[in-house]
């Protein structure tokens, strides 16, 4: 069923992909490949290749492709399009073929519909068949050489091809030579030479401007320090650096992460997992080029299938890191902030250097390799009812999570949300009549107490600011700083409430896309905005504050959910009555501010409440838990990084010398304790 499953999944995606370009207008799909073969295209003026810097490969790829894209140009791009995937389907079966062995024969049946979705969701491959681009080519020629079956003269013929058609990656031949395999690595070079030779022949201008002017394509395309060049080049010129000072550091940098990246793929190349030598070569080679562009950093999602960690739960930091990295807009890896935004720019980048310099992937000799250490599990929670729980295959794990895959996957789902709740309908016809809609039932029920209230604010200076600075910090404090003090204090009841804290918010993503509604404050019924001012109802787009938010995504609040969630765990879990009180009283003033501020209904903070129980809900009917699992007690909350002082052990055995133990008392003898989670295996 589950490979089933994958192989739908990997059909649709693929002919989603195929779909998406065929669609779009003759002129407007394909558009590099109109570059080489349009009336105006490269390979068809007489000049120069490199007369304008739109064709970027090398005269050996611009001499063998003219066939392949005069078919194209007839075609219509069909042939092109489909030709594009059967490749992409081809080297999904390569690359599943290639995984390190031994593998389980359930591991090589999803191999190969897995390897198909994250090709085919990459942003390399995306591009590709967008743009019309080769570039999936040289990748299927190098990992044809991964096969057993690949001789040692094809190994030379496929590696010296593509570098013809993509100079760095002749990089390999020294792989070659690095593992013992010097005659290959010799026939290699000889037939990228060869092949750069026939090309030098019919076309001798082109490969003088190509290999002397551009120094192997260098300049070509776009500016090299636009953030489309993923390399260290790119990099450098990125961050202000240029002339020989430049250049003298580029070259260093080079060399090292040449010499460091080239001995780890020979290392694991002998180790056997010859998929991950090829992808830290390809990344060695998207770094040290002049210029990488995103066609070429196919390389890097190939790196997932490196094994690092030596505990179960680390293992899925590096590959979710990698496809992330390949898969998602740089926007949406990290947030906007300088330092921040600036990384997520340079990922695939930065993600190409830890493939090939930094991260410690297991050999296949490791104790770890098949073996890491388990992650402690519960058993599911038998509910009230015989059918509860659904999903009885889930065991609950009781370590705490792997840190940097929490922040990986809060910030992807940030995002996601951020995404779903910006282009949900905004109809404003349709939101204000949602809006109507809301304030008649609340009329009916005696509770529309939006204006009066919004006006005591508005009229009232200090409540007016104090609640404006409360609706835009409180919101995004409050709920990460209670979950990071879950995650550092009650790992277990950290996963525990943010489960429900998931749910709700994919509930309310539901009702922003099924009934957008105005808030008060864009009603047109006399409210104040009290944090933004006045708003001109004439203009639908309300200026600046469509660029943040869909503005119709009232109904129901996340504002007063998320608090209402905080106040809930905060009850639970506080050891002392005034901060479970004070937990319970901050969804209570969350929804006096968000009415007073005009920028919810009542009835939105209702539906919050709701979302929030339905949460919790679903958590307890797909998993069974129900109540905050028991966990060793945390005792007095002192400050992270300090300890409890401890008495020294000479203190404690002259204590136990000069004072006799108490004689226990029939009262005070205890009975045996049940054994707990926090007293099992996997406690801490």
């Amino acid at each position: 069923m589950v490979l089933g499953a994958l192989w739908l999944l990997a059909g649709v995606l693929a002919v989603r992909q195929a779909a998406a370009v065929l669609r779009l207008p003759p002129d407007e799909r394909l558009t590099d490949l109109e570059t080489w073969i349009g009336e105006q295209g490269v390979l068809h003026v007489s000049g120069s290749l490199y007369d304008s810097d739109a064709f970027t490969g090398t005269p050996f790829s611009g001499l063998v492709l003219k066939p392949l894209t005069r078919g194209a140009e007839e075609s219509l791009g069909y042939a092109w399009t489909f030709g594009t995937l059967l490749l992409v389907v081809v080297l999904a079966l390569v690359a599943a073929r290639s995984l390190p062995g031994p593998v389980s024969r359930r591991t090589s049946l999803l191999a190969v519909p897995v390897a198909l979705s994250l090709l085919v969701l990459s942003l390399p491959v995306r591009n590709t068949f967008t743009l019309g681009q080769t570039s999936i080519i040289p990748v299927v020629l190098v990992l044809l050489t991964v096969l057993p079956a690949t001789s040692g003269r094809q190994t030379s013929v496929l590696i010296g091809v593509a570098a013809a058609l993509q100079p760095a990656l002749l990089l390999f031949a020294v792989v070659l030579w690095l593992i013992g395999r010097r005659r290959v690595a010799g026939l290699a070079a000889a037939t990228f030479a060869t092949c750069t030779a026939l090309a030098w022949a019919a076309m001798p201008h082109d490969s003088w401007t190509y290999w002397a002017y551009h120094i192997g394509g260098a300049g070509l395309g776009a500016p090299a320090d636009s953030l489309a060049n993923q390399s260290l080049h790119g990099l450098l010129l990125r961050v202000g650096l240029s002339g020989p000072a430049e250049l003298a550091l580029l070259v260093v940098l080079a060399v090292a992460v040449a010499v460091v990246g080239l001995r780890r793929a020979a290392y694991y190349a002998k180790d056997g997992q010859l998929l991950l030598a090829a992808a830290i070569t390809g990344s060695v080679a998207l770094a040290i080029s002049p210029t990488s562009w995103q066609y070429q950093q196919l390389w890097i999602l190939l790196a997932v299938v490196g094994r690092v960690g030596r505990r179960a739960t680390d293992r899925l930091v590096w590959p979710v890191l990698v496809v992330l990295v390949m898969t998602l807009n740089r926007s949406a890896l990290l947030p906007g902030i300088e330092i921040l935004g600036y990384i997520g720019y340079n990922a695939p980048l930065l993600a190409a250097l830890a493939a090939a310099c930094l991260v410690p992937f297991l050999s296949r000799d490791s104790p770890a390799w098949d073996r890491p250490e388990p992650t402690p599990v519960a058993e599911p929670d038998k509910g009230r009812f015989a059918w509860v729980p659904l999903l009885r295959f889930v065991r609950r794990p009781l370590s705490r999570p792997n840190l940097l895959l929490e922040l990986m996957l809060i910030r992807i789902g940030y995002f996601g949300y951020s995404y779903i709740r910006a282009h949900a309908p905004d109809s404003r016809t349709l939101a204000e009549s949602h809006g109507h809609q809301i304030l008649t039932v609340e009329n009916w029920l005696g509770i529309d107490i939006e204006h009066w209230f919004n006006s005591v604010v508005a009229d009232t200076p200090w409540l007016r600011d104090s609640m404006n600075w409360y609706y835009s910090t409180f919101h995004f404090l409050v709920p990460l700083s209670l979950l990071a003090w879950l995650y550092l204090r009650r790992p277990v009841t950290y996963r525990w409430a943010r489960t429900p804290l998931a749910f709700a918010t994919l509930l309310a993503l539901v009702g922003f896309w099924l009934y957008p509604t105005a808030p008060p404050r864009l009603m047109g019924l006399g409210f104040v905005d009290t944090a933004h001012g006045p708003q001109d109802l004439d203009n639908p787009d309300f200026g600046a504050l469509t660029k943040l938010s869909n503005q119709y995504a009232a109904m129901p609040s996340l504002h007063v959910g998320w608090s209402l969630w905080c106040g809930v765990v905060i009850a639970i879990v506080a050891p002392y009555v005034w901060l479970k009180v004070l937990g319970l009283m901050y969804p209570l003033m969350t929804t006096a501010v968000i009415v007073g501020t005009a920028n919810h209904w009542v009835l939105d903070a209702v539906g919050g409440g709701v979302v929030v129980a339905a949460g919790f809900g679903l958590q307890y009917l797909l998993f069974g838990v129900g109540k905050r699992p028991k966990e060793e007690p945390a005792g007095p909350l002192w400050p992270i990084g300090f300890r409890r002082r401890e008495p020294r052990p000479e203190a404690v055995a002259s204590a136990a010398v000069s004072v006799p133990p108490p004689r226990p008392s029939k009262e005070s003898v205890p009975e045996a304790a049940e054994p707990t989670e926090a007293t099992g295996p996997g406690s801490r």
